[in-house]
């Protein structure tokens, strides 16, 4: 077996599996290694499959507009269908609190090529019909942005990857990063070493761990989040609603910064929370906590749907950076490796344009635009500023 590659790339998700695509569409001999069992097992098979260009991060706007332009044109270009569907995103305004954050967002992300517009309440109310009418100001509409399957996407990936020469190891774990006098020359894992001069963390979760193999240190700590999916009905809601609106904690209900959902195209009510304060660490069981907090929050908004069955529910991870933004590219003194991580729980969004920007940055054609949406995710930012729209 030939152990020695152009490019590894640790991890088999939201970002490595389209990652691996790209550079192998572009000649590199890549390697994907991944722990589990098969391609997004991680926080990939957890997202609720939400894509949106509607960011109030000037670099995540760019990138998820990439991300778009590829998961509305897969089906059409490689015959896959991943379950996409256009349904757009609407942020809703109840309070004037929201209404500003909304409408102060809207130069910047115009600017930057967001096809989104503010609504006010009745025509606000016939893009959603069924929304709570009363005390709704309005909302932000973005009819671009949509959904997908995380998990057809990632095995289209995958298998486009694999035509174009890319290998996956599964249920393989990475225990070190060989380097030397600051070069990063290949990997080591439970089942052997393989060579390559680029490595790429790639590890979603256990991205700081990966990265403290080759001495870095990313500011990267997952916390989890819960999501849940209802019995299918008919069609009748085509955006993801979003809630922006903090609810602080009372008793016997625990406290939540913003909560969505959407109409999946199977029928289906797909929904999840962003609890507040966050629940840091790696427990992904489902708590008794979740239901009570998220469906009281939905049926107030939509309350068609308080009659709805709910099938399952489940937990996944967020790996999270001080400022809500990924941590991306080079490491000062340390050739060879490369940061994709802290996607913050849009790495399903955010990995097929990253992917696209990775490999300008890797194959030396990075043009100005690349330049800059990178230079904005790099590890040495200052972590100042905090992404509004989480």
């Amino acid at each position: 077996m030939n152990h020695n590659y152009d490019v590894i790339i640790i991890g088999a998700g939201s970002v490595g599996a389209p990652l691996a695509w790209q550079l192998a569409e572009a000649g590199l001999k890549t390697l994907v290694i991944e722990r589990s069992a098969s391609v997004g097992q991680g926080s990939n098979k957890e997202a609720i499959g939400g894509i949106r260009a509607t960011h109030s991060d000037v670099a995540k706007i760019r990138i998820c507009l990439k991300s778009i332009e590829i998961f509305s044109t897969w089906k059409e270009t490689y015959g896959d269908d991943i379950g996409w569907l256009q349904g757009g995103y609407a942020f809703v305004a109840y309070r004037q609190r929201e209404e500003k954050i909304l409408k102060d967002l809207l130069s910047v992300q115009k600017q930057y090529g967001l096809d989104i517009d503010w609504y006010d309440r009745q025509a606000f109310l016939d893009i959603i019909p069924s929304l709570n009418p009363q005390g709704l100001i309005g909302g932000t509409f973005s009819p671009g942005d949509g959904s997908a399957s995380p998990m057809l996407s990632a095995l289209a990936f995958e298998r486009r990857a694999q035509r174009l020469g890319a290998e996956f190891h599964y249920r393989e774990a990475v225990t070190g990063i060989v380097r030397r006098n600051g070069t990063v020359s290949g990997v080591t894992t439970d089942k052997g070493t393989y060579a390559a001069p680029l490595v790429i963390n790639a590890a979603g979760a256990w991205a700081k761990e990966v990265a403290a193999l080759a001495g870095v240190d990313v500011p990267v700590q997952p916390d989890s989040h819960e999501a849940g999916i209802t019995e299918p009905v008919a069609s009748f809601l085509r955006p993801m609603v979003v809630d922006i609106r903090p609810v602080e904690a009372t008793a016997g209900l625990a406290g939540s910064a913003n909560y969505y959902f959407y109409q999946h195209h199977t029928g289906q009510i797909i929904f999840c929370i962003t609890p507040n304060p966050p629940i840091y660490g790696t427990d992904q069981r489902e708590t008794s906590v979740f239901l009570p907090q998220v469906s009281r929050r939905m049926i107030d908004i939509m309350p068609r749907l308080r009659n709805l069955k709910v099938r399952r529910t489940w937990r996944g991870l967020y790996p999270m950076t001080p400022d809500g933004a990924p941590i991306v590219g080079e490491v000062q003194g340390l050739k060879g490796y490369l940061n994709a991580v802290g996607m913050c729980g849009q790495g399903y969004m955010l990995g097929p344009g990253l992917a696209v920007y990775l490999r300008k940055l890797i194959t030396g054609a990075l043009d100005d635009d690349a330049r800059q949406v990178l230079d904005k995710l790099s590890l040495y930012r200052q972590f100042a500023s905090a992404e509004k729209l989480k």
